[in-house]
């Protein structure tokens, strides 16, 4: 699946989409850039493969606090996905959701042309890769694998889904704490098991759960879940005593850290800088009329912060439009020129 200029190969023309910018990734980065590219009056098109906008925040952390978002002294992450959904709507931006991007290739006029594992192929003038680290897998609960979608989750994205549930909570990590305070207010129960007594989480995160009476668990593992249709049971097994004691379960969460991993873009031809996009000071990457933005970039002084990405896809997507059409302006003034 390396970059190539052959046509593409659409069994089905209604799974073609013509769009002047292609975005890959639904995070905050890639919704800014769905904003500005309709702000530019260019058609665009949102891929991500997991099943909802906010990247890495709707999956991980709806729940949490923002601090470093300016103009906010603090936003809660479903609050800030949900603002940059809505700052893009009136500009009708097409979401392909559930759409792992799998093979980037140049047609014979030099536009990029991209193929999702859905069967989708997207034409574009161009392509913004906002796609944060890649692709990040959960890291599976051996004992859980077989109740998924039973009770057993590894996102907690509408916690009123477990009101009244007893919570088992299996990590050690911030999401892990951040879950556990999260869904103990409205929880029948919440514990939280941990294989060590020491914890990734930041210390104030640790006290918070200690100071709601949260029973923590740790030294110890979940071996086995029992139940007949959905997680009715946990058994939790200490790692040196070899005791093992039932916990009421409803809900498991398996908050137990992420594989991140590029996937297919490391076979597109992108040159890459310890598996981060190299970009120049026009976020263009080594690939014609690919640019990147965000997490995923790399170069000399990068810092990685959701506000940097606002600035940096708004950088590419300008310069994409010029690409896409030389006589357009770098710059198409302030928003606040625009009539309402």
């Amino acid at each position: 699946m390396s970059v190539s200029t052959d046509e593409p190969v659409a069994t089905d023309e209604s799974s073609v989409i013509e769009t002047d910018i292609l975005i890959i990734g639904a995070g905050p980065s890639g919704l800014y850039g769905a904003y500005y590219a309709g702000f530019r009056g260019l058609r665009v098109a949102v891929m991500d493969v997991l099943p909802q906008q906010g990247g890495q925040i709707s999956a991980m952390y709806p729940e949490k606090p923002i601090f470093d978002i300016a103009g906010f002294p603090s936003v809660r992450g479903r609050d800030l996905v949900d603002s940059l959904v809505a700052q893009a709507e009136p500009y009708g931006p097409r979401y392909l959701l559930g759409h792992r991007a799998v093979e980037l290739f140049h047609g014979p006029d030099g536009r990029p042309v991209v193929n999702s594992d859905k069967g989708t192929t997207v034409r574009a003038g161009a392509v913004v890769i906002t796609g944060g680290v890649g692709t990040f897998t959960p890291r599976p609960l051996p004992a859980g694998e077989d109740y998924l979608g039973r009770g057993q989750v590894y996102f907690v994205p509408d916690p009123a889904d477990h009101t009244d549930h007893d919570v088992v909570v299996v990590g050690g990590g911030d999401s892990a704490f951040d879950w556990a305070a999260t869904l103990a207010p409205i929880a029948r129960s919440v514990r939280l098991v941990h294989r060590t007594d020491r914890f990734r989480a930041h210390r104030a995160t640790v006290e918070k759960v200690r100071t709601l009476g949260i029973e923590i668990i740790t030294d110890s593992e979940v071996s086995a879940i029992h139940g007949s249709s959905q997680v009715e049971r946990v058994e939790v097994r200490h790692r040196t005593t070899k005791a093992t004691r039932l916990l009421p379960a409803r809900t498991v969460v398996a908050a137990l850290g992420f594989i991140a991993d590029l996937g297919p873009l490391k076979n597109w031809g992108l040159e890459l800088e310890a598996r981060r996009i190299a970009v120049d000071t026009r976020m263009a990457t080594n690939l014609p009329r690919v640019f990147a933005a965000g997490d995923i970039t790399d170069y000399p002084g990068k810092v990685r912060l959701i506000a940097v990405g606002f600035g940096e896809v708004a950088t590419a997507v300008n310069n994409a439009a010029t690409v896409i059409d030389p006589e357009a302006a770098l710059f198409p003034g302030h928003s606040t020129d625009k009539e309402n």
